[in-house]
């Protein structure tokens, strides 16, 4: 865990998020890159700097975020691209190979009622790198107890657990599984990953409809500091991937939330 990739948008809650990547890279001694994408469509007889103009505004801009955070000695680095924020992400992960990205649930959205903005959203759905989505004012503390939900143990690619390992072994945090039997679970699904094994400190193993409600279900009884889910086609999300933009009233977490790619 050495390369954070912290995504800023245009909202008082930015610094917030840059604080918690800040305090959090200080423990794993990890350099972060603060990093922000611009775009603007040219027309007829706009001056034909602009393009300077709005990097040079961008890059002032995410100084000044970094300018209001305690920077505790940690190595920042600022990145501005013109362009989409997924293809820059893919681009800066490339170069520099990121292996972590720390983003607040919404970067521009001002609504009360959104959960998950357009931008964070789609990056939790497109992106192959681990999220990890610190709740709008959330202070960082460390993480002492880990709810990791799914429902099934099959996980195909070792690397997947690389993040939630580096958790438990840096905070020395337990690692409580909630293994969610839905109505087509199979006996494989039953079986647990070796490294998941290794991992465990409790194994909860529950029925209901999705993975979701039984996280639901068990969040205010296990009282975890960190929710860890997977990304799965039919996962957790299995509904909410589907759209970018996730509502209060589908989905809230009030803690931060791993999300780690998991099987297709």
């Amino acid at each position: 865990m050495k390369h954070i990739l912290v995504p800023v948008g245009s909202t008082e809650n930015a610094s917030n998020t840059l604080q918690y990547a800040i305090d959090f890279a200080a423990k794993f001694d990890a350099k972060v890159f603060v990093f922000r994408a611009y775009n603007f469509q040219t027309k007829a007889g706009t001056i034909i700097n602009i393009d300077s103009i709005i990097e040079r505004e961008t890059n002032l801009y995410m100084r000044s975020v970094v300018n209001s955070v305690n920077r505790k000695n940690v190595e920042i680095k600022l990145i501005s691209a013109k362009g989409s924020v997924l293809d820059t992400i893919d681009s800066i992960d490339n170069e520099l190979g990121i292996d972590l990205i720390i983003v607040g649930p919404k970067s521009n959205s001002i609504k009360d009622e959104v959960f998950l903005g357009r931008t964070t959203g789609s990056i939790v759905k497109r992106t192959e790198i681990p999220v990890l989505i610190i709740p709008n004012g959330y202070v960082y503390q460390p993480v002492k107890s880990i709810l990791t939900a799914f429902k099934s143990g099959i996980i195909n690619k070792r690397k997947t657990l690389k993040p939630l390992q580096a958790f438990a072994s840096t905070f020395d945090a337990a690692v409580n599984l909630l293994l969610v039997k839905t109505p087509n679970h199979t006996d494989e699904d039953l079986v647990l990953n070796s490294d998941l094994e290794t991992l465990k400190t409790t194994l909860t193993v529950t029925e209901s409809a999705t993975t979701y409600q039984g996280v639901l279900s068990n969040m205010k009884l296990m009282n975890p500091d960190l929710l860890c889910v997977f990304r799965r086609k039919r996962g957790f999300f299995k509904k909410l991937w589907e759209k970018n933009v996730i509502l209060k009233e589908e989905f809230y977490c009030n803690v931060p939330l791993l999300i780690l790619r998991g099987k297709l």
